[in-house]
C-alpha cells in the first residue's frame, strides 16, 4: 500500500514524486471573470430580444387600433399581409429546393468522402459564399439569372422580376449555412458507428445514408431550419429580384413582393413617421418576428427530441 509523506517541497507519495495538486481547492480568478462575461453575454442577448419586442409593440398597437385583424390578414392591396406571406413562402420554398440537396450533398462529401487536404480547401470555399453581400446576389439574379439563364438559355416567358430567380439565388446564398452546420453534425458521429456498419457488409454510401445521416438527424434538421430562417429574413435579394407588387397568385414566373421587401420599400419611402402606412412596417415586422420565433422553437424541439448522446 502506497503512503504519502510531507516534505519541504510539499506532499509526496511512496515513490518520492510530488503528489498532484488539488485543482479544485482554489478557483482561478480568470475563470470567475470568464464566467461573468458569459453570463453577461447571455443576458445581453435576452435583453436585446425584449428590446426589439418593446420597439415593435407601440406602433403595432396603434396600427391595429385603426386596422382590424380581418383586413390585415387579407388580400387587401394596401394593408393586407396575405400576399406578402404568399410571396415569402414561395421564394423560401424555391430556395430550400435548391439549398437542401446541394447543402446536404456538400456536407456528406466533406464529412465522409473528402480527404483531409481536400476538406481544408473545399470547406472554406463553400463558406466563402456566405461572405458575399446579399445585394451582390440580388444584382446577380437581376442582371444574369433572369435575362441570361431563364429568359435566354431556358427560353421561359418570365417577367423581369419574378419569384423563381429570387428563390434560386436565395437558395445559393443559404447553401453555406446548411452545408457547414450539417457537416459539423455528421462529423460528430462516432467513427465506431461507421466501422461497425462497414464490418456488417454495408458499402460507404449505405453507411452514410442509413447510419451516419440518421445518427446526425437532429443537427441536420437544425441546419435546415436555420437556413429556412435565414431565407425568410433575407431582404436585398427579394427586394431587387422578386418584385415590388403584392401578388397572391402561385405563379413563380410572376413578380411577388415578400415581407422583407415590403419593409424595405416602406422604410425607404416617403411615409411620415407615426402615420398609418408607416406603422404597417412594424405590424409586418412583428409577424415576421413571430414566424422566425416559431421556426426556432421547432428547431429546438427537433434537436431535443432526436438528439443522441455518444
Amino acid at each position: 500500500m502506497s503512503t504519502t509523506t510531507a516534505g519541504p517541497a510539499g506532499p509526496s507519495n511512496a515513490t518520492g514524486l510530488p503528489a498532484a495538486p488539488f485543482l479544485g481547492a482554489k478557483r482561478r480568478p480568470l475563470e470567475a471573470v470568464i464566467k461573468a462575461l458569459l453570463i453577461i453575454s447571455a443576458m445581453l442577448s435576452i435583453a436585446i430580444t425584449f428590446g426589439i419586442i418593446a420597439a415593435l409593440i407601440r406602433p403595432v398597437i396603434d396600427f391595429f387600433g385603426e386596422i382590424p385583424f380581418s383586413t390585415f390578414f387579407s388580400n387587401d392591396q394596401q394593408f393586407g399581409v396575405l400576399p406578402l406571406v404568399v410571396g415569402t413562402l414561395m421564394v423560401t420554398v424555391i430556395a430550400l429546393v435548391v439549398a437542401v440537396p446541394l447543402g446536404l450533398g456538400a456536407a456528406m462529401y466533406l464529412s465522409e468522402y473528402a480527404s483531409r487536404r481536400a476538406r481544408k480547401v473545399l470547406k472554406p470555399t463553400v463558406e466563402l459564399l456566405a461572405g458575399v453581400p446579399s445585394v451582390v446576389y440580388g444584382f446577380f439574379a437581376l442582371t444574369f439569372v433572369t435575362p441570361a439563364l431563364l429568359q435566354g438559355l431556358l427560353n421561359l416567358e418570365i417577367g423581369f422580376t419574378n419569384a423563381l430567380a429570387a428563390g434560386l439565388v436565395l437558395g445559393v446564398m443559404i447553401i453555406p449555412t446548411i452545408a457547414s452546420l450539417a457537416e459539423d453534425a455528421l462529423s460528430a458521429v462516432p467513427q465506431a458507428m461507421r466501422q461497425g456498419s462497414l464490418a456488417m457488409g454495408a458499402n460507404r454510401m449505405q453507411t452514410t445514408v442509413r447510419v451516419v445521416l440518421p445518427a446526425a438527424i437532429s443537427g441536420v434538421a437544425a441546419a435546415i431550419v436555420l437556413g429556412m430562417s435565414r431565407a425568410i429574413g433575407e431582404t436585398m435579394i427579394v427586394a431587387l429580384a422578386a418584385g415590388a407588387q403584392k401578388n397572391s397568385s402561385l405563379d413563380i414566373f410572376e413578380g411577388h413582393q415578400t415581407m422583407t421587401g415590403f419593409m424595405a420599400q416602406t422604410a425607404g419611402g416617403e411615409n411620415p413617421v407615426g402615420s398609418l402606412e408607416y406603422n404597417t412596417l412594424f405590424a409586418v415586422g412583428m409577424l415576421l418576428f413571430l414566424i422566425t420565433l416559431v421556426l426556432n422553437m421547432i428547431s429546438i424541439s427537433i434537436v431535443r427530441r432526436f438528439r443522441q448522446a455518444y
